[in-house]
């Protein structure tokens, strides 16, 4: 029983095969996927897609890397979309500084509107990080109190630790299945288990079992599998304990093992 805390299932990507794409991910018991967006052109999409099975749960944000595409209305926008459309989650936004036409100061003016927002509606944030996370850090704790994941970590394990102490948790997907990922291997074998989720970023970042190709939900036993054996426990108990954090992070309502809720008729 799976979650995969972090899937673009509304990419292109997926537009000629997405209803076989959610089927294999459940096949594979992946039951329930986290889908944030990037872009406000893409929000009416995505809840489409969310709609498409049980388990397809809506985060809704502006991501760093669409920069250019971001508008001021946008923030207006996303406040009027979390009040209609109670999503788990505001994301997925944060700061990207590797890549070099981004410019900072209107990266980190859409990420704050994103953190008081996930502030006043008291929910969840899904965190990108790339070469930014002293950054990000320092962000969180100007708003603080607040609660999320910062999505593919690529940090250091101190770095790891006070974003554990902020209430925040990690999550691993695809590049810790590389042999080579050394320091990224050392902190999934050593960070606390309860600020650890499971995510493929789906269509991105593949796991070293099809390297280059497209990503998607049902891989993530590969990654559960990689971690599992780093901190040298079974599977399914990182599979539990896993599904458990991404259930508390998104106030998600627990599951059986065929998809319907707990308690239900």
């Amino acid at each position: 029983m799976l979650i995969d805390s972090h899937c673009h299932l509304d990419a292109s990507e997926f537009d000629a095969d997405r209803r076989e794409v959610i089927a294999r991910a459940r096949a594979a018991g992946v039951l329930r996927q986290i889908v944030p967006a990037v872009a406000a052109a893409g929000w009416p999409g995505l809840r489409e897609t969310c709609r498409l099975a049980p388990g397809l749960h809506p985060a809704y944000g502006l991501h760093p890397m669409y920069l250019a595409g971001h508008r001021d209305e946008h923030l207006g926008q996303l406040r009027e979309w979390i009040e209609r459309e109670r999503p788990v989650a505001v994301g997925e936004c944060g700061l990207d500084f590797f890549v070099d036409d981004l410019d900072p100061e209107q990266q980190a003016h859409y990420f704050d509107a994103q953190l008081r927002l996930a502030r006043e509606f008291e929910l969840p944030v899904i965190v990108h990080a790339r070469r930014a996370v002293d950054a990000v850090i320092a962000a969180i704790r100007r708003f603080a109190p607040l609660r999320g994941v910062v999505h593919s970590f690529s940090g250091s394990a101190d770095q790891a630790r006070r974003l554990h102490a902020l209430g925040f948790l990690i999550g691993l997907g695809g590049p810790v299945t590389y042999e080579r990922a050394n320091r990224l291997r050392r902190i999934a074998a050593q960070v606390p288990l309860d600020s650890l989720l499971l995510e493929t970023d789906a269509p991105d970042q593949p796991d070293a079992g099809i390297r280059g190709q497209r990503n998607e939900p049902a891989r993530l036993p590969r990654v559960l599998d990689t971690i599992a054996g780093l901190r040298d426990i079974a599977p399914d108990e990182l599979a539990r304990a896993t599904a458990a954090n991404a259930e508390r992070l998104f106030a998600l309502p627990a599951i059986d093992a065929h998809g319907s809720p707990v308690g239900a008729a």
